[in-house]
């Protein structure tokens, strides 16, 4: 028997590294904002009300905001747009809302709040956000993970053997900095000319229900876009009850930030009936039907986005979960990420599901963090959630696709150079006998090397 030895002396206390504390979800007072400051409870709800008075332009901007923000921020904000932007501005209020939402109202107070804020760091980019050195790697690509280069018809690419990526459509309700659809999404800004969508709507939706009954490997269909909640409701139900006529099909994933950034849209009675037949049908045939949204900090939750996922799960969609991508200044630490999990899991009904690095778009590198910092992070969070709640962080590798960050093949942490392999062809490598024994590259941020990797890719692209 071995003896247990007392301590001789009394043991220290520490604390943990995370500590948990239950936060209910608030809605922002809307009515700070001096051009809102009339606005009823009631247009505040209403989807069409939120849809009307986003916020595209800086004009616009200053209306809503009075004397609030400083000149500075609005010099700032254009110089982005002038120079970096990939993404057009468009913001809806309930988004606005959840910026800053405890800065007071000092000018001064107000803009060092606003160019702190998680929320508008990654919505609302400034000039002063992107990277002095290296604002892109010289490895990024407007089409990042080459979706439309595995297009099978025009919107539906097939990169994995089960699955398929429906883009119903190219427009948002809300335009993200850092979207990884910039090539196509949204309207064109200064920088980049957005390619186009040719065919029409319903020839564009006939081609994939084409193609998706004449390839029965088929079982997975993340209906996307852009965003689904920009698709007219008799347009997309219609869709997904053709879906559902494919007995192949067996998952089928609806794409919507807007549960988030317009909670309205999912919470009006013709959208939550048309989601209630959806649903009811999914039931009768046996196919899991989910909402997938997009949420990136704590703030981001609030009761109305709460209502809106208890709404789609009380009328029969079986799960809302939410796919966040990790960014610097807006949630790559290991509070925030605990903190947003807690959040959603928590208090409103969604699954905490993936947290993807940031794509190497352009102009993006201020925001993505390297593969060692996102497996430090993968380790912080583990044991404090349930582990059906705990997401994965994972790296979308071009060519490859997800996989966890610790899940490389080879790492030269100097170079900032990751190694990826993979076990199935996509849909543009049937012909190559090579593609699962390739090794995939995949690069970190040049600025999170040390100081010989930054000489070794100045001297190669300075």
């Amino acid at each position: 028997m071995t003896a247990i030895q007392e301590p001789t002396s009394p043991v220290a206390a520490y604390d943990q590294p995370y500590d948990y504390t239950r936060v209910e979800l608030i809605e922002p007072d809307w009515r700070r904002f001096p051009g809102w400051h009339d606005v009823t409870e009631a247009e505040w709800r209403d989807a069409q009300w939120q849809r009307v008075h986003c916020i595209r332009n800086a004009k616009q901007l200053r209306a809503l905001m009075g004397d609030l923000l400083e000149e500075r921020f609005y010099e700032d904000m254009l110089a982005d747009q002038r120079e970096m932007a990939t993404m057009s501005m468009l913001l809806p209020p309930q988004m606005i809302n959840t910026m800053a939402p405890n800065a007071g109202t000092d000018p001064a107070k107000v803009t060092e709040a606003w160019y702190a804020d998680p929320i508008r760091r990654y919505m609302l980019p400034v000039r002063s956000d992107r990277d002095t050195e290296w604002p892109s790697h010289p490895h990024s690509e407007r089409d990042s993970l080459h979706e439309a280069e595995m297009w099978v018809v025009e919107g539906l690419t097939h990169r994995y053997p089960t699955k398929v990526l429906a883009e119903m459509i190219s427009t948002c309700p809300q335009y993200c900095g850092h979207c990884t659809r910039m090539d196509l999404v949204g309207n064109s800004t200064e920088q980049v000319e957005k390619h186009k969508l040719s065919l029409k709507p319903v020839d564009r939706q006939d081609a994939m229900i084409e193609y998706l009954k004449k390839t029965p490997g088929v079982r997975d269909v993340v209906v996307s876009g852009g965003d689904v909640a920009n698709v007219p409701w008799p347009q997309l139900e219609s869709f997904l009850m053709r879906l559902m006529d494919i007995d192949t099909v067996r998952d089928i994933r609806l794409a919507t930030k807007a549960l988030a950034a317009l909670p309205q849209h999912w919470i009006q009675p013709k959208v939550v009936e048309g989601l209630e037949r959806v649903a009811g049908t999914a039931q009768r045939r046996g196919v899991n039907l989910a909402i997938h949204t997009h949420v990136n900090h704590a703030q981001s939750v609030t009761p109305l986005v709460a209502e809106a996922a208890r709404t789609a799960l009380d009328v029969g969609v079986r799960d809302v979960r939410n796919q966040g991508v990790l960014m610097k200044g807006v949630n790559a630490t290991p509070a925030d990420l605990l903190d947003l999990c807690f959040a959603l899991q928590g208090e409103a009904n969604i699954l905490p599901y993936y947290f993807y690095m940031c794509d190497m778009i352009p102009n993006a590198e201020h925001w993505r963090v390297s593969v060692h910092e996102a497996q430090e992070l993968q380790h912080a969070i583990m044991g404090y959630l349930p582990g059906y709640a705990t997401p994965r962080i994972v790296c979308d590798v071009p060519y490859v696709g997800k996989r966890w960050v610790h899940q490389l093949a080879e790492y030269d942490r100097e170079l900032g150079i990751s190694y990826w392999t993979k076990n199935y062809r996509t849909g543009i490598e049937h012909e190559d006998p090579e593609a699962l024994q390739r090794r995939y590259p995949y690069y970190d941020p040049i600025s999170t090397l040390p100081e010989a990797g930054q000489k070794w890719w100045a001297s190669q692209h300075g």
